[in-house]
C-alpha cells in the first residue's frame, strides 16, 4: 500500500471483458517491448493509489505473478466495465469502508498519465463531484474514471433492475466532473482493441520512451 496524502483511494484495474475484437482472449497479457499491457498499466497507476485490485473473470492461476487480489464481477455474465465498477465499489465498501473513492482503469491502456488519478481527485473536491472522467482529444473515457464508493446501490440498481450497460447512459445521470489530459505527443488514452493497435503503441513507446 501507498502514503498519500489524501483520503484513501482504492484503484481498480478492468481486465473482465473477452478481448473480442482483439482476436484471442487476455489480451493484456499481450507484450509491449518485453512487457505486458496489465504489468505497464500497473507500473503507471499503482504509484498514485493506496491501494490495487484486479477486476478479472479469467482464472486467478493466470495473475499468479501479480501480488494483487483477482477479483471477479459481482454479477455474473460479463455485464460490462459497469460490473467491474460496481464490483470495486463494492469490495472497497466490504474490505475498506475508510475509503471514499474508486478509481478504474483498462487493462489496454498503457500510457495512463502518472498525474491522472490527483488531476481527477483535486476536480472531484473542487466541484463536489461524485464521478470525475478523464477525457482527450474531446473525447470521454468513461472507463478511467474516479467514483465514490457511495453510488455502489444504485449502479446496482442501474445494472440489475434497468438493464443498463453503457457507462455514459448511466453517468449522466450523476454528478459528473470531466478532466481533459492533452494528446501531444500523444493521447495518453490510447488502448488496445486491435493486433495493429499494439503495433502503433511500441511506436509510441520506443519515440517517446514513455
Amino acid at each position: 500500500m501507498t502514503n498519500c496524502n489524501r483520503e484513501g483511494i482504492l484503484g481498480v484495474i478492468l481486465a473482465g471483458g473477452k478481448s473480442r475484437r482483439f482476436g484471442e482472449s487476455d489480451k493484456f497479457f499481450q507484450k509491449l517491448n518485453g512487457e505486458t499491457l496489465l504489468s505497464r498499466v500497473i507500473e503507471r497507476i499503482s504509484t498514485q493509489v493506496d491501494m490495487l485490485i484486479i477486476n478479472s473473470n479469467s482464472e486467478r492461476k493466470k495473475f499468479s505473478e501479480y501480488p494483487y487480489d483477482i477479483i471477479q464481477d459481482t454479477i455474473p455474465g460479463y455485464a460490462g466495465p459497469l460490473a467491474g465498477i460496481l464490483t470495486g465499489m463494492e469490495w472497497a465498501l466490504e474490505y475498506l469502508p475508510e475509503y471514499k473513492w474508486v478509481v478504474t482503469f483498462a487493462a489496454d491502456a498503457p500510457f495512463i498519465p502518472l498525474d491522472c488519478v490527483d488531476k481527477m481527485h483535486n476536480t472531484a473536491i473542487n466541484d463536489d463531484a461524485n464521478i470525475v472522467c478523464a477525457a482527450s482529444g474531446g473525447r470521454t473515457h468513461p472507463v478511467c474514471a474516479l467514483w465514490q464508493t457511495q453510488l455502489s446501490k444504485p449502479l446496482r440498481i442501474a445494472i440489475t433492475q434497468e438493464n443498463i450497460r453503457k457507462i455514459d447512459t448511466w453517468t449522466e445521470s450523476q454528478n459528473l466532473s470531466i478532466v481533459e489530459f492533452p494528446i501531444e505527443p500523444f493521447d495518453p488514452f490510447f488502448n488496445i482493441n486491435h493486433l495493429e493497435d499494439l503495433v502503433q503503441a511500441e511506436k509510441i513507446s520506443k519515440l517517446f520512451r514513455d
